[in-house]
C-alpha cells in the first residue's frame, strides 16, 4: 500500500440542466478509500451520450446537486488499497460506467455484476456512505478495484476512453448474443457506439449489414468493416434481407426508428437489442410486429470487467479504436457536449485533463 491517499479532487460540473454547458470548477470529496480502492489521476475522458442526456435532463432531473460527468476515464494510479493486487502506482488503467456494486449477489458472482440492483454509476449518484459520486471531467477518481480496467500498451490512451462505455457497451451484447463465424449481424445508425459496433462484430468473424438513414455515412461504414451497406430511407430497403440476419444491435439514439422494417430480417427466434436509449419512448411500438418470426426486443446495460477486459485485449490484437473528431482541452467540455447534442461530431470527442 502506498502513501496516504488524497482526499479531494477538482472537476467541471453542471448544476443547472437549462444551462447544460455551463460548466463551473469545483472541488469535490472522493470516494472513502477503503482495502479495494483504486485511485487514479485522469488524462482523458471521453465524451459520452449519456453526459448530454444527463445534464441537459433528458433522462430526468439530476440525482445530486451539482454533477461532474464522464464515464469513459483513463489516468495513471496514484494510490491503492492494501487488497489491491492487479494494478500498481503508476501502470495506466480505465474506469467506465460503473463504480461500484454489491459484490455478493448472484449478479455480481456470475460476471454481471453491471446488473446488480445496487450498482453505482460513475456519476450523478451516491456511494452507500452518501459521498456523491462525480465523474471523469476531473483532476481524479477513486474506485473499487473491479471496475478499473488495465490498458494495453497497444492502445493509446485517448482512443481507450471511448471504449470504455461507447465500446463495452456494443461488445457485451454482441458476444452475448453469439456474434461469430457463420452469423450474420445488423448494426443500426452508425455514430459513436455504432462505429465501434461494426469493428467489432467483423472482428469477431460475423458478417456485418449496416442499416443507416445516413447515406453519406456509407464510406465510413464499409471502411470500418461492414460488409453491405442498406439506406433505411430507401422504401421497401427490408426485403432483401428477409430471414436473413441472426441478431441485431441498435445503436440509433432516436424515438423513431423503422423497427418492424428490422424486425422483419430477422430469422425465427432473432432478437434485436437496443443499445440506443432516447429521451422520449419508441414511436409505434407494437406486441404484433415480433408475431411473425416470434422475434424479441431486448436492452443491454454496458458490461462486466471480464468482458471489458476481452473487449480491450481484442481491440489491441485487431488495432480496433475509435474515429475521434477532436482531443478538446477539458475547459470545452461545454463545446463538445452541444455538438453531441446537435449529432455535429464524428463519431467522439474526447477531453483532456487542464485543471491540475
Amino acid at each position: 500500500m502506498s502513501s496516504a491517499p488524497q482526499k479531494t479532487a477538482k472537476g467541471y460540473g453542471i448544476s443547472d440542466t437549462k444551462n447544460y454547458t455551463d460548466f463551473s470548477v469545483k472541488e469535490f470529496k472522493l470516494k472513502t478509500p477503503c482495502k479495494d480502492s483504486v485511485t487514479l489521476d485522469i488524462e482523458f475522458c471521453g465524451v459520452c451520450g449519456s453526459d448530454v442526456h444527463t445534464i441537459t435532463g433528458g433522462w430526468g432531473e439530476l440525482g445530486v446537486p451539482w454533477v461532474v460527468a464522464g464515464h469513459e476515464i483513463v489516468g495513471k494510479v496514484t494510490h491503492v488499497g492494501e487488497d489491491v493486487k492487479e494494478f500498481k502506482v503508476g501502470q495506466r488503467v480505465g474506469v467506465g460506467a460503473q463504480v461500484l456494486s454489491c459484490l455478493k449477489c448472484d449478479r455480481c458472482n456470475d460476471d454481471n455484476e453491471q446488473y446488480c440492483p445496487e450498482q453505482v454509476d460513475t456519476y450523478n449518484a451516491k456511494f452507500p456512505d452518501e459521498v456523491e459520486a462525480q465523474g471523469g471531467y476531473s483532476t481524479a477518481i477513486r474506485t473499487h478495484q473491479r471496475f478499473v480496467f488495465a490498458i494495453p500498451e497497444a492502445i493509446k490512451s485517448e482512443d481507450a476512453a471511448p471504449m470504455l462505455c461507447a465500446g463495452l457497451t456494443v461488445y457485451s451484447p454482441l458476444i452475448r448474443n453469439g456474434t461469430g463465424p457463420g452469423k450474420t449481424v445488423g448494426i443500426v445508425g452508425i455514430g459513436g457506439l455504432g462505429h465501434f459496433a461494426i469493428q467489432f462484430a467483423h472482428h469477431l468473424g460475423a458478417k456485418v449489414i449496416v442499416f443507416s438513414h445516413s447515406p453519406n455515412k456509407k464510406e465510413d461504414a464499409l471502411s470500418l468493416g461492414a460488409d453491405e451497406f442498406v439506406s433505411t430511407s430507401e422504401e421497401g430497403f427490408a426485403k432483401k434481407y428477409f430471414d436473413k440476419i441472426d441478431y441485431i444491435l441498435s445503436a440509433a439514439d432516436a424515438n423513431s426508428i423503422p423497427l418492424s422494417d428490422l424486425l422483419s430480417t430477422l430469422k425465427v427466434d432473432g432478437r434485436l437489442t437496443s443499445v440506443g436509449l432516447p429521451d422520449q419512448a419508441w414511436e409505434g411500438l407494437q406486441p404484433q410486429m415480433m408475431a411473425s418470426n416470434a422475434s424479441a426486443i431486448a436492452c443491454s446495460h454496458i458490461g462486466s470487467k471480464k468482458e471489458a477486459n476481452a473487449m480491450l485485449k481484442l481491440a489491441a490484437e485487431k488495432g480496433i479504436k475509435p474515429i475521434i473528431d477532436e482531443v478538446l482541452p477539458m475547459s470545452q467540455a461545454g463545446k463538445a457536449i452541444e455538438a453531441v447534442k446537435n449529432n455535429k461530431v464524428r463519431y467522439r470527442f474526447v477531453l483532456k485533463q487542464d485543471l491540475a
